[in-house]
């Protein structure tokens, strides 16, 4: 694991799961390894851990020689992770950690295409299968691809950038990540300023959790890791955008307990009387360090929610 591929926020993670010998925990998000080390060399415990890249799941084989027979790679999905674990006969995990979105290693590589750092294909497959961003942009209607970028991508100009990209393919079929790049920041009037977010990287995300359904596994994700993690189990979720962590906030404080109530001015249509599931840690969510924030540039944007079962 390089520096430029350490994890975000790897301390408060760690310290948020309690590692301890015997324990079983799941990495829903293995990319390069870096929480599931830490969780072995912290402890004498055991993880599952989850990815959906297969090239993930080659670059594993030194880890798991390392930690024979406490580590167990799994190639799927983590919102899929409930019945890939029950199908190697766990039942109840100890902890469980999500860093959602893309990894470093998946934005250095220029043939991946979820960069427009690089030229490369127009793909942002994780799973290397299936419809790619080039796919999306050279078939959809535009006001549907509008609506995309606006909504997954929380994109204002979505509906001048999805004009432009029609009008583009017209003439050829989109087919790089420069040249889609190149559309959007002619299409919105701007240019990259390097003390500014460059105007083609809400389109790019916006087509990468298209491509991948990011928000569906996390919702997905969540509710197996519910099911999945024994009284006093504790999850750990780390995301990097608003659209992420707003799921995770609001299904860990509607599983707390903690949604508003309502007031005899604006009560709610119905209450959930529900005994809570979860108690939240840090309820506000856990942000990088100063330290860290210098060392490690893609934590400026990170955010850790912690939550522990308390309810089966």
């Amino acid at each position: 694991m390089s520096p430029l591929h350490k994890p975000v926020l790897l301390r408060e993670v760690i310290e948020a799961l309690l590692p301890a010998d015997g324990a079983i925990f799941v990495d829903g998000t293995f990319g390069a390894g870096g929480y599931t080390r830490a969780l072995l060399d912290a402890a004498n415990c055991t993880v599952f851990a989850i990815d959906r890249d297969p090239d993930a799941i080659k670059g594993a084989a030194p880890l798991i020689a390392q930690y024979a027979g406490r580590l167990h790679v799994i190639q799927g999905r983590f919102g899929d992770l409930a019945r890939l674990l029950a199908e190697r006969g766990v039942e109840a995990v100890n902890g469980i950690t999500f860093d959602f979105g893309v990894s470093s290693m998946q934005l250095d590589q220029a043939a991946r295409g979820f960069s427009f750092r690089f030229s490369g294909p127009l793909d942002m497959r994780m799973e290397q299968a299936g419809p790619s961003a080039a796919d999306l942009v050279n078939a959809m209607a535009e006001r549907p691809l509008a609506d995309l970028i606006f909504t997954f991508g929380e994109e204002r100009q979505a509906r001048r950038i999805a004009r432009a990209i029609v009008a583009a393919r017209d003439l050829a079929p989109i087919e790089t990540t420069d040249r889609l790049a190149e559309i959007v920041r002619r299409a919105i009037g701007g240019k990259p300023n390097p003390n500014q977010i460059d105007p083609a990287t809400r389109t790019f995300q916006a087509l990468r959790i298209a491509v991948n359904d990011e928000l569906g596994e996390i919702d997905r994700g969540l509710a197996a890791a519910e099911q999945l993690l024994a009284p006093g189990g504790r999850l750990a979720v780390v995301s990097f955008h608003s659209l992420e962590d707003r799921r995770v906030k609001q299904f860990l404080r509607d599983r707390a307990g903690a949604a508003p109530k309502g007031s005899r001015h604006l009560p709610v249509a119905r209450q959930d009387e529900a005994k809570p599931v979860f108690r939240l840690i840090a309820a506000g969510g856990i942000t990088a360090s100063e330290s860290e924030l210098r060392e490690n540039p893609r934590s400026r944007s990170a955010r850790l929610r912690v939550a522990e079962k308390v309810a089966a």
